[in-house]
């Protein structure tokens, strides 16, 4: 089975492709007859890790005027849209102190992240610390944890860390890149939406998601791949940096009903997410129980945030107290699993992992009482696999970016233009942000409600996505 090619089969890149020496032919990766073809170097592989090279570099750039201004300038970092919660949680949760984040140490909030998260951000404190720009360590310990950010040299020891994080974070971008290239073998391009996403070089640092979105595009990898327990292992793994890569369990387990020949592959797939996870809470549960549990109960008393409906819904005058929130929420989101899973039994084209996935993401998002503007990071993988087509995804992503600046804009101060309240304009961002992620719902519904496509029809036309695959396991 031949490679697609998108300048073949997507009209906005066969567009694009007039303007640029025209569709692939015989002298591109792969020629028409399907042998391999072109540069022996330029693979697709290697050109889509070199563009998402490019993005993250824009990224870097993106963030340099609050590094100039050493995170201290609300104006600069409002107006510019560089804001990132990594350098002020570098002297608020201890780790400006090496503090691990589990040692039942009280003089510092608690991390209210899940446990890989943490880790991650105390290992990169741990490398901070190597060289570090601030004070001596007895000068530190003795400060108090409000005091720290104004000792000599710690706003570039806090720059210091965020650029280590960022590096850090880099292999883990290559690394998605690298599992949505390969997750299909028929369709190595789609990868390329995800390397040149302008909502990647947006909302790439502003705080640990990519940590879940290289594990969220490692289990698409895996389940594309037929690989069960690599699938549980992303699944396990990306559960302890967010929650949200659980959904992909739920798609498994739904998928797993519509086709029996894959239920020993989603209980080989369970367990290896099981273990993952649980093995990862161990040092967390010796550390400090406590502490642990605070991510857990720091999201349960949570008031509406910023993003979300929830929050709408209170400036109009809702009066909801926090556990009837949280009741709704749930019932809401019951409710959207069962729909989801009945769609996967019985929908005439049986659907992929990574369109279960963005459904049910997209469900969890919107009914949750946070809605940050790097969430749109978790969908990111899944919108690539579950609607690869450019005009969609640069729809889905306009409406991303245009909420990503006018929450910015609204810290700012900027949509204040006389026409009554603020938070009003600051409201119809996340409509329109909502209703770009309900537009690539909508057209993957379509595409599943449609008969199943045939074998010739996978083969030269646009596939479902990688859930087309007969088997998890053989």
């Amino acid at each position: 089975m031949k490679p697609a090619e998108p300048t073949h089969e997507d009209p906005l890149a066969a567009a694009l492709a007039d303007r640029f020496g025209g569709p692939s032919g015989e002298h591109s990766g792969v020629r028409p007859d399907g042998t391999p073809g072109g540069h022996w170097w330029w693979t697709p592989l290697r050109v889509i890790l070199a563009v998402v090279t490019l993005t993250f570099c824009l990224s870097m750039v993106h963030e340099k005027p609050c590094i100039g201004t050493a995170w201290g300038n609300d104006a600069v970092r409002y107006s510019k849209a560089c804001y990132s919660d990594i350098p002020y949680l570098y002297t608020g949760r201890g780790f400006a102190t090496q503090q691990w984040p589990y040692s039942g140490h009280d003089a510092y909030q608690r991390m209210e992240y899940p446990v890989g998260t943490s880790y991650f951000a105390w290992f990169a404190s741990r490398l901070t610390a190597l060289a570090p720009a601030g004070p001596v360590e007895q000068i530190r310990n003795a400060a108090s944890p409000d005091a720290l950010w104004g000792l000599p040299g710690m706003t570039d020891e806090v720059s210091e860390y965020f650029v280590i994080t960022a590096v850090l974070f880099f292999g883990f971008v290559l690394a998605a890149a690298y599992f949505l290239t390969r997750a299909d073998p028929r369709r190595p391009w789609d990868g390329l939406m995800f390397a040149a996403s302008p909502l990647l070089a947006a909302t790439a640092l502003i705080n640990w998601d990519l940590l879940a979105v290289a594990a969220s595009a490692g289990a698409l990898w895996a389940w594309g791949r037929r690989k069960p327990i690599w699938l549980g292992v992303f699944i396990g793994l990306g559960t302890a940096f967010k929650l949200y890569p659980l959904l992909l369990l739920g798609g498994v387990i739904a998928l797993a009903l519509r086709d029996r020949s894959r239920i020993r592959g989603a209980v080989l797939t369970t367990v290896a997410a099981a273990g993952t996870w649980v093995l990862l809470q161990v040092p967390a549960w010796i550390g400090s129980f406590s502490a642990w549990k605070y991510f857990w109960s720091f999201n349960s008393s949570r008031a509406p945030d910023w993003g979300s409906l929830w929050l709408v819904a209170q400036h109009l005058g809702a009066d909801y107290s926090i556990p009837t929130m949280n009741l709704i929420q749930w019932v809401v989101m019951g409710v959207v699993c069962v729909g989801i899973a009945a769609l996967a039994r019985w929908a005439p084209s049986r659907p992929s992992l990574a369109q279960l996935g963005y459904l049910l993401t997209v469900g969890f998002l919107i009914t949750n009482k946070v809605y940050s503007p790097q969430y749109a990071l978790w969908l990111l993988p899944l919108a690539i696999l579950a609607r690869p087509r450019w005009r969609d995804q640069l729809i889905w992503q306009a409406g991303e970016l245009f909420y990503f600046l006018m929450i910015w804009w609204y810290f700012a101060g900027y949509l204040d233009l006389n026409l009554g309240s603020t938070f009003a304009l600051y409201s119809v961002a996340i409509f329109v942000r909502i209703a770009a992620e309900v537009y690539l719902v909508v057209m993957i519904l379509l595409d599943l409600l449609q008969p199943a496509p045939s074998a010739d029809a996978l083969e030269d036309g646009y596939p479902v996505g990688i859930g087309d695959q007969p088997e998890l396991v053989s």
